[in-house]
């Protein structure tokens, strides 16, 4: 608890909480504060036996770590571990990437390309699309209309699982999930959900997903917030460090008068896992 709390006051809006009860949690490191060439993100789950006996389960995101750069980060990584096995290592990790960072930026190595600063490579193929990292403020379906080719209207309907209900002070929260493996079908499901009066009716519909394309062995992902500011990047946060593919997972909120603070986020994240775990 004293790292965690330690980490959050050091790296303030780059720490993110994913999930507090299974200690899931998300670090953004750059380079330098100022413009940075380099970013990475370290994704984390602190198991119970952490730090004494167990070493965190960690997950490194960025679309130029490949190959031979993710195999000497990995290596450092588990070296740092073993030097300083029974102690807290998160931030020697951090500091360890950010040292990474710092060096490929000082040499002579190409910039990475900053239009692709998440694991989606735009490949203009005239069906699937990358959809931009950004929430989308306009109506999620509208949005996904504009991006998916009307003649694809046949497009199958995934089967749609619906999870338990968490009701927590009269707010009440669902996951539903269907298996998708492109955005035509995500659109579909998401179509028919709103068909679903009450559904259609939550005050927020969060919803992420995560496509992989074997051919380019890339991952098509987006999240929506639906007014939930910050809720669909939490969720797709989650959904990566679960490493889930080909999987719309939509969160359903309704708000039943009473301010939930953090709690709101806790309940999302752990309708879509017992979802996903179902």
């Amino acid at each position: 608890i004293d790292e965690i709390e330690a980490l959050s006051s050091i790296y303030g809006e780059d720490w993110c909480v994913v999930d507090e009860d299974e200690k899931i949690y998300c670090i953004k490191i750059s380079d330098c504060l100022d413009q940075p060439k380099w970013t990475l993100c370290l994704q984390v789950i602190l198991p119970p036996g952490y730090p004494t006996e167990e070493p965190p389960i960690y997950q490194l995101n960025a679309p130029w770590l490949r190959g031979q750069d993710y195999t000497e980060l990995a290596n450092s990584l588990e070296e740092i571990y073993l030097q300083n096995l029974g102690e807290s290592i998160l931030y020697l990790w951090v500091e360890k990437i950010r040292e990474v960072l710092i060096e490929k930026a000082q040499s002579s190595e190409p910039e990475p390309d900053i239009k692709k600063t998440t694991e989606e490579v735009d490949e203009d193929d005239g069906e699937d699309f990358v959809l931009d990292y950004e929430p989308i403020q306009e109506d999620p379906i509208k949005m996904l209309n504009y991006m998916t080719s009307e003649s694809q209207e046949d497009e199958e309907l995934p089967p749609i699982h619906h999870g338990s209900p968490i009701t927590d002070r009269r707010s009440t929260f669902q996951a539903h999930l269907a298996p998708v493996v492109t955005t035509r079908q995500v659109k579909r499901v998401l179509e028919k959900l709103y068909e679903n009066k009450k559904i259609a009716s939550a005050t927020h519909n969060i919803y992420a997903y995560r496509i992989y394309c074997e051919d380019k062995q890339t991952f098509l992902q987006d999240c929506e917030d639906d007014g939930e500011t910050a809720a669909g990047g939490r969720l797709l946060h989650l959904m990566q460090i679960l490493n889930v593919h080909n999987v719309l997972v939509v969160v359903s909120r309704w708000y039943g008068g009473i301010l939930l603070g953090p709690d709101r986020f806790k309940h999302i994240n752990n309708c879509a896992r017992n979802v996903l775990v179902e």
